[in-house]
């Protein structure tokens, strides 16, 4: 992260990025998809804000005060609003404001922004906040782990304007976390794209729980002499498990579950039963077997 004057620190929270339209009431994706229906609780609060352009983040904070949920908003997906009984109400951590009225605030600088953000928000709805901001390093770190639902950091020029995708200038820190897998398995056509199929003991057997990321040149070599096939014939997985939702399945060849590896991960649980991202292979943990292994939090 940045050390030099002139940056500011937010933290990056474990959610849905969102564009929020407050004189139309609309919500959309970054994708550019009208989210408007599934979250039609955030955009009636919407309303209650001045007319503006707003650059925040979806977040499923859980009632029970246990932190947030990733996963809930997942099942949003199809229906119109909150569903009656849910465990979670939807928050939204704003960090942008793109145009107040007809003016555009795109090319003004972030501190400007930031204070505008502030003053519409002011006496808004709970569930429209800003997130905390600062130039000191030391309480940016605080935040990741103290507050629920915060996976890193976002480090942004004080003087720099709005820009989108990879022109904004943003540097992001994330917090990783590595645990233990056992390979199952083997994919890829050449060396450079090779990949490894994880397991994990779930429920008494050992279930698929992710694709690697390729394999650097240092873990192919260390880890290619200790696998040995379990057969010959090709075996496919959902592409979901991949972390690829709507993918084409994974065909990889399987090996024997002799093999821990350890493996790191943007988050600790299990999602669905599977990793949300592709998992890097950091190294082959030969003091380790696998019927030692503890099942995974899901």
């Amino acid at each position: 992260m940045p050390e030099s004057p002139g940056w500011a620190l937010e933290p990056k929270w474990d959610g849905w990025r969102c564009q929020i339209h407050t004189a139309t009431r609309r919500v959309w994706s970054r994708h550019g998809t009208d989210l408007s229906r599934q979250f039609s609780d955030v955009a009636a609060a919407a309303a209650d804000l001045p007319d503006a352009v707003l650059d925040g983040e979806l977040v499923a904070v859980l009632n029970d005060g246990s932190g947030v949920a990733f996963d809930r908003l997942q099942s949003r997906a199809g229906r119109r609003g909150p569903r009656r009984g849910a465990d979670f109400t939807v928050h939204v951590a704003l960090f942008d404001v793109l145009a107040v009225g007809d003016a555009d605030w795109r090319p003004r600088p972030y501190a400007e922004r930031r204070t505008e953000l502030l003053r519409l928000l002011e006496g808004g709805p709970a569930t429209l906040r800003a997130v905390p901001s600062t130039e000191d390093r030391g309480q940016a770190h605080q935040w990741v782990g103290a507050l629920a639902g915060v996976e890193g950091l976002v480090g942004k020029r004080t003087d720099a304007p709005y820009a989108a995708g990879l022109a904004s200038g943003w540097v992001k820190w994330r917090q990783r976390h590595t645990v233990e897998a056992v390979v199952i398995g083997v994919t890829g056509r050449s060396p450079a794209a090779q990949s490894l199929v994880l397991g994990q003991p779930t429920g008494g057997k050992m279930r698929a729980v992710g694709v690697s990321l390729p394999l650097t040149q240092q873990v192919r070599l260390a880890v290619a002499p200790l696998l040995h096939a379990a057969g010959e014939e090709m075996r496919e997985l959902p592409g979901t498990v991949g972390g690829l939702p709507g993918a084409d399945p994974v065909r990889f060849r399987p090996v024997k579950p002799e093999v821990v590896v350890e493996i790191e991960v943007d988050q600790p649980r299990l999602e669905f039963g599977r990793y949300r991202h592709r998992p890097r292979v950091r190294r082959v943990r030969s003091d380790l077997k696998p019927e030692y292994l503890q099942p995974p939090e899901a």
